[in-house]
C-alpha cells in the first residue's frame, strides 16, 4: 500500500479559506483532477482537485475548518488503483522553494502557463485622468475559463459604483467568482443579464461620471499556479488543471464587504459550482431546495432528496395545499374552514356584463376583509343634538362667503374627536403585539367617496389647526382624491378615522376599523326630531353616531363614555376650550 498526502495547493492571495463542502468520503475511489472539497473566501468559492487517482484512506479536514496553502486535506492510497498514472504531489513549499514539485522531476513552470492559469480579476484600461465620458467595463482576464455563466447581478442602472465594487457573479464548472468594476461612477447601462455566457473582453456595463481607475493597465496574474503540473504534461492539459483549482483575486477586491451566506439569498442559492451543475443536469430549481450543509449550503444529497420527493409526489401535494391555503386567503373561505364560495354561471339566468374591479377597490377590499375578520369589533349607536352647532356653522359660512372656504359639519366633528381622543387616549392608540402604543399626535382620517372607490385622506396635526384651516385642507384633499392625485403620504399616519354619510342619508351603520387604528366613527344624515326638554317636545337637529371599537383594547363602558362626551362637545362646542 502506497499512501500519499494530498495538500491544499497554491490558492493565490488567500491566507485562510473555509471548508464549506466535503465532496468525498473515506473509501471513495477518486480520479486525478476530481474535486475533493469546496472552500470559500470572502469573494469566491472554489473546489480543490486531487492530484492523483486512488482510494481515499482518511479525511484530515472537516466542515468549517480553516485551511491554507499546504494544509493536509486527506490521505490517498494510490496503490489501490492499478492503472493510475503517476501524478505530481502537492507539498507545502518553503518560502525559497518552488510551490509545486513532482515525484518524477522538478521543472519550472513556464511564464506563459503562469499567466494563463490564474484568475486575475481586472478590467479594461481606463485613462488615469478623471472623465465624464461613458466608460466601458469589460470582462477581465479570467484565465482559461470560456463561456462562464452570469449567475447573479449585484447592481442596477442608476447605482453609484465604487472602484473595485463587485458588479456580478460568474460561474464556471469549477469556481464562482465576482467581477469588480475598474472605475467609479454611475451605472448607466447593464449589457448582460442572468444566464448570459461571457468571455474575456465582453462588455458588461457602461459607467458615467467616471473617476480615475486604480491603474491604467490590466492587472497581471500573480506568478503562481494552483494545480499540479507534471514536467511532461502538455501545456493545454496543465492549464486546464490549473484553472480548475483556484481563483486569485487582487487585494483591492478583498476590500469589498464579504459575502454573507447566512443572509437571505437574492437570486443565488448557496451551493458550490459542482452542485449547481448537478442540479442543472437534473432540472432541479435550487431556489426550492433546502440546504442541509454548513450555513444552509445545498449539497448533492439535498438535490437527490428533492428529486426523490418530486418523483414520489410529495412536492405536488405541497403545491396543492399551498394553492388551497392561498385560495382561503382570498374569497372562497376555505382557509377559515368554511364551505367553498358558490360558483354560478350567471349567464344562464339572463344577460350579464362583466367589469373588472378598480385597483383601489381591490386594495381596499383586501384590507377591509382582513380588518373585519381579525378585529373583534363592537359598534355603539347614539344621537347627539347639533342644533346650535349647525346654526353657528351656517352663520359662519355667511360671514365668510368671500373667503371661498366652506365650513362643513365634518370639520367640527374632526375638532370634537380630537378633544375626545385627548380625554380617552386609548382610542388614539394601536396594538403592537402585547403592547399598546399611545400616540402623542392627532392625525384624523376621513373617508372620501371617489369615482374610483373609497379613499381616506388624513388631516395631520388636527389639534394644532382651527376649523377654517381644517375645512380648507379637507376641500383640497377631497379634490385630490376625486382626481386620483393623492400621494401615499397624504393617506397614511391616521390615528383615528371618521366615515361620514351625512350628505347622502341613512340612520346608522357599522363602519369597519382601519387597522392598525382601534376605533372609527360613522356619521349619518342629521334629522329634525321631537326631543322632550322636561316640559314639552322641542324640534331639535339630531346627528346619528356609530362608534366601532376594537374590544381587545376598549371595553363597552369606555366606548359609551366616549360617545357621550363627543355628544356633549357637539351640543356645546365651547367645551373644546376646556
Amino acid at each position: 500500500m502506497s499512501v500519499i498526502e494530498i495538500k491544499v495547493p497554491d490558492i493565490g492571495d488567500f491566507s485562510e479559506v473555509t471548508v464549506i463542502e466535503l465532496l468525498v468520503k473515506p473509501g471513495d475511489t477518486v480520479k486525478a483532477e476530481q474535486s475533493l472539497i469546496t472552500v470559500e473566501s470572502d469573494k469566491a468559492s472554489m473546489e480543490i482537485p486531487c492530484s492523483h487517482a486512488g482510494v481515499v484512506k482518511e479525511l484530515k479536514v472537516a466542515l468549517g475548518d480553516k485551511v491554507k496553502e499546504g494544509s493536509l486535506v486527506l490521505l490517498l492510497d494510490v496503490a489501490a488503483v492499478a492503472d493510475a498514472a503517476p501524478a505530481p504531489e502537492f507539498v507545502a513549499a518553503a518560502p525559497d522553494e518552488p510551490v509545486l514539485e513532482s515525484k518524477q522531476a522538478k521543472a519550472p513552470v513556464a511564464p506563459t502557463q503562469v499567466a494563463t492559469n490564474s484568475v486575475a480579476i481586472a478590467a479594461a484600461p481606463v485613462s488615469p485622468a478623471a472623465s465624464t465620458a461613458p466608460v466601458e467595463v469589460r470582462v477581465p482576464d479570467i484565465g482559461d475559463f470560456k463561456d462562464v455563466a452570469v449567475i447573479e447581478i449585484m447592481v442596477k442602472p442608476g447605482d453609484n459604483i465604487r472602484l473595485e465594487q463587485s458588479l456580478m457573479t460568474v460561474e464556471s464548472d469549477k469556481a464562482a467568482m465576482e467581477i469588480p468594476s475598474s472605475s467609479a461612477g454611475v451605472l448607466k447601462e447593464l449589457k448582460v443579464k442572468v444566464g448570459d455566457k461571457v468571455n474575456i473582453g465582453d462588455l458588461l456595463a457602461i459607467l458615467e461620471g467616471v473617476a480615475p481607475a486604480a491603474d491604467t493597465a490590466p492587472a497581471q496574474a500573480p506568478a503562481s499556479v494552483a494545480a499540479p503540473v507534471a514536467a511532461a504534461a502538455p501545456a493545454p492539459v496543465a492549464q486546464a488543471a490549473v484553472s480548475a483549482a483556484a481563483v486569485v483575486v487582487p487585494a483591492a477586491v478583498l476590500a469589498v464587504p464579504a459575502h454573507n451566506p447566512t443572509s437571505a439569498p437574492v437570486g443565488l442559492p448557496h451551493a458550490s459550482p459542482s452542485v449547481r451543475k448537478f442540479a442543472r443536469e437534473l432540472g432541479v430549481p435550487l431556489n426550492e431546495v433546502k440546504g442541509s450543509g454548513l450555513k444552509g449550503r445545498i449539497t448533492d444529497a439535498d438535490v437527490q432528496a428533492f428529486t426523490r420527493s418530486v418523483m414520489s409526489g410529495a412536492i405536488q401535494t405541497l403545491a396543492v395545499e399551498a394553492k388551497a391555503k392561498s385560495a382561503g386567503a382570498g374569497t372562497d373561505g376555505a382557509g377559515l374552514g368554511l364551505i367553498p364560495w358558490p360558483k354560478v354561471d350567471f349567464a344562464k339566468f339572463g344577460p350579464i356584463e362583466r367589469k373588472e374591479m378598480s385597483r383601489i377597490k381591490k386594495i381596499s377590499g383586501a384590507n377591509l376583509l382582513r380588518n373585519a375578520i381579525m378585529i373583534p369589533a363592537v359598534t355603539n349607536h347614539d344621537d347627539c343634538d347639533i342644533t346650535d352647532l349647525e346654526a353657528f356653522r351656517v352663520s359662519t359660512n355667511k360671514e365668510n362667503e368671500k373667503s371661498g372656504v366652506k365650513v362643513t359639519m365634518l370639520a367640527f366633528l374632526i375638532k370634537a374627536c380630537v378633544a375626545a381622543l385627548k380625554k380617552f387616549p386609548e382610542f388614539n392608540s394601536s396594538l403592537d403585539g402585547d403592547a399598546l402604543i399611545y400616540k402623542q399626535y392627532y392625525h384624523i382620517g376621513f373617508a372620501a367617496d371617489t369615482p374610483n372607490g373609497l379613499m381616506v385622506p388624513v388631516i395631520k396635526d388636527a389639534d394644532k389647526k382651527g376649523i377654517m384651516q381644517i375645512s380648507q385642507e379637507m376641500g383640497e384633499l377631497a379634490k385630490k382624491a376625486r382626481d386620483g392625485k393623492l400621494s401615499p403620504a397624504e393617506m397614511s399616519g391616521a390615528s383615528f378615522t371618521i366615515s361620514s354619510l351625512g350628505g347622502i342619508g341613512g340612520r346608522y351603520f357599522t363602519p369597519i376599523i382601519n387597522a392598525p387604528e382601534v376605533a372609527i366613527l360613522g356619521v349619518c344624515k342629521s334629522t329634525i326630531q321631537p326631543i322632550w326638554d322636561g316640559k314639552a317636545f322641542q324640534p331639535r337637529l339630531m346627528l346619528p353616531l356609530s362608534l366601532t371599537w376594537d374590544h381587545r383594547v376598549i371595553d363597552g363602558a369606555a366606548a359609551a363614555r366616549f360617545n357621550v362626551y363627543l355628544g356633549q362637545i357637539l351640543g356645546d362646542f365651547r367645551r373644546v376650550l376646556l
